[in-house]
C-alpha cells in the first residue's frame, strides 16, 4: 500500500463471504496500514474459515448487516456473483468503501444501480479486475501506449480453460440462473482486458456457442453440494473431461463460445472461450496498422510468459520476432502477483482516492458485453446492441469519483 501521512489510521476492513476467494482479502492484512477485523458468512464452514484465516480476534457474523457495528472503513464483497448486489448497495449506503469481486453483477440493471448509488452517496467503489495488474497484460498495454504497433485496429483473445470441468461444471457456476453464462462469469476478465488494450467499449456484439461436452455427461451429483469447494474435489490428474464425476445436477451454460464485437472507436475484437482444452492459459493478440503483439503464456498459473512483437514484413512463420521481452514487474503470488497489486491499489484508493488501474465503468462494460454475447449466442448469433451508461455516471467515474470520501481520514 502506498504510504501516507505518518499518523494515518489503520484501515478497518471487513469481508463478506469467506469462501473460495477469501485469500484475496487476506492480502489486506498489512500491519500499520490495514487489518481485517470483521467477517460475515452464511455457512458454518465460512465462519470457521474466517477465524482460521484472520485470527481468533476477528468479529464473525452470519449476516453482513451486523458488521456495521464493527466500525469498518472498507469491505470486500466476495460472495457468489448473483448475490454481489445487495451487500454492495448496503455498504455504499452506509458510507463504507466497497471492493466488489468481478463480475460487478450478473445483471446490467444491477450494475447501473451500484454505480448510481456510489455516485449519489460519494462512497468509494472498486471492482476486482485483477488482470489489469497482470504483468504480461501491463507490458502489452505499455507497448500499445508507446505506439510500438501503430494504431490498434483489432484485439483477439483465446482462452483455453483447461480446468473448466472442475472449476465451472461441478457447482453453481454451471447454472445460468446463478451466472447468466460463462461469457459473463469467466469472460468478464478477458472482455475487460480486451477493452483496455483496444481503448474502447463494445457496442455491437454477435456470438455463437454451445454445450458440447459437459451437457452430455451422465455423471451428475445426486446429493446436495453443501459447503464443498473446488479445492475439495479438484484433481489435476483426471483427464479427459469424460472422466470427471459428480458434475452439478443442473448444467445449462455453454462450455465453448466465440464472440465478435465492434467497439465504439471502431476496433474489432474476437473472444473465444473453451472449457475442455488440456491446457489452461490466455493468448492475446493486438494488431495495429504497423505491427502486432502476442503473448505466449500468461503467468497466471506460474508459467514463464514471453511477449513477441512483429513490426517488419516477412513471409511465412518464423519463431524469432522483431522484439521479444519478458513481462515487466514480474512477481510471485496469486495470478502472477496481480492479486497483491490489486489489493494494494484498493487500500490506497480507500485512504487517499485518486486514479486507479481498474474502473467501475469498465467493469460495467465487461458485464454488458458478456450479457450481450450470451443473448446473441442463445438466439443463433443475432447481433445485440449494448446501451451506453448514463453520461453523468460515466463522467463521475472517468474523473475518478471526485468528492468521494475516505472513511479512515474522516475518523481522525
Amino acid at each position: 500500500m502506498t504510504s501516507g501521512p505518518p499518523n494515518a489510521p489503520e484501515l478497518r476492513v471487513g469481508v463478506v463471504g469467506t469462501g473460495q476467494r477469501a485469500g484475496l482479502a487476506a492480502l489486506a492484512e498489512q500491519p500499520g496500514s490495514a487489518s481485517v477485523v470483521s467477517c460475515a458468512d452464511t455457512s458454518e464452514r465460512g465462519r470457521a474459515d474466517a477465524r482460521r484465516i484472520f485470527g481468533a480476534d476477528v468479529q464473525v457474523h452470519e449476516h453482513y448487516e451486523d458488521m456495521l457495528g464493527d466500525g469498518l472503513d472498507a469491505v470486500f464483497v466476495l460472495t457468489p456473483d448473483d448475490i454481489h448486489t445487495a451487500p454492495t448497495l448496503y455498504f455504499l449506503e452506509a458510507g463504507v468503501a466497497v471492493f466488489v469481486e468481478k463480475p460487478l453483477a450478473v445483471d446490467l440493471d444491477d450494475c447501473d444501480r451500484v454505480l448510481a448509488t456510489a455516485a449519489r452517496t460519494g462512497t468509494r467503489l472498486y471492482v476486482g479486475h485483477n488482470l489489469r495488474h497482470l504483468p504480461v497484460l501491463r507490458t502489452m498495454r505499455r507497448l500499445v501506449d508507446e505506439g510500438t504497433i501503430g494504431t490498434v485496429r483489432a484485439v483477439w483473445c483465446r482462452h483455453f480453460v483447461g480446468h473448466g470441468g472442475d472449476y465451472y461444471f461441478k457447482d453453481w457456476h454451471a447454472e445460468r440462473a446463478r451466472t447468466t453464462g460463462l461469457l459473463l462469469q469467466k469472460g468478464a476478465h478477458d472482455l475487460d482486458a480486451i477493452h483496455w488494450l483496444a481503448g474502447g467499449w463494445s457496442r455491437t456484439v454477435t456470438a455463437l456457442g454451445g454445450l458440447s461436452v459437459y451437457g452430455a455427461s451422465p455423471h451428475r451429483r445426486t446429493g446436495p453440494q453443501g459447503s464443498a469447494r473446488v479445492q475439495d474435489w479438484f484433481d489435476e490428474g483426471v483427464w479427459p473431461p469424460s472422466a470427471l464425476r459428480d458434475l452439478n445436477p443442473v448444467i445449462d451454460v455453454e462450455d465453448i463460445s466465440m464472440v465478435l464485437t465492434r467497439l465504439d472507436n471502431g476496433v474489432l475484437t474476437s473472444y473465444q472461450q473453451c472449457h475442455f482444452t488440456p491446457d489452461y492459459w490466455r493468448n492475446y493478440t493486438v494488431i495495429g496498422d504497423e505491427g502486432r503483439i502476442e503473448n505466449l503464456g500468461d503467468g497466471v498459473e506460474g508459467d514463464a510468459p514471453v511477449i513477441k512483437v512483429w513490426n517488419r514484413r516477412r513471409s511465412g512463420y518464423r519463431p524469432e520476432a522483431d522484439l521479444t521481452l519478458l513481462p515487466a514487474e514480474a512477481a510471485g503470488g496469486p495470478h502472477g502477483g496481480a492479486d497483491q497489486s490489486l489489493v494494494d491499489e484498493f487500500l490506497r484508493f480507500v485512504a487517499y482516492g485518486g486514479a486507479t488501474e481498474t474502473s467501475p465503468v469498465a467493469a460495467r462494460e465487461a458485464v454488458a458485453t458478456g450479457i450481450a454475447a450470451t443473448t446473441s449466442l442463445r438466439s443463433g448469433g443475432t447481433p445485440v446492441e449494448i446501451p451506453a451508461l448514463a453520461p453523468h455516471l460515466a463522467d463521475y467515474f472517468v474523473r475518478h469519483q471526485p468528492g468521494s470520501h475516505a472513511p479512515a481520514l474522516r475518523r481522525d
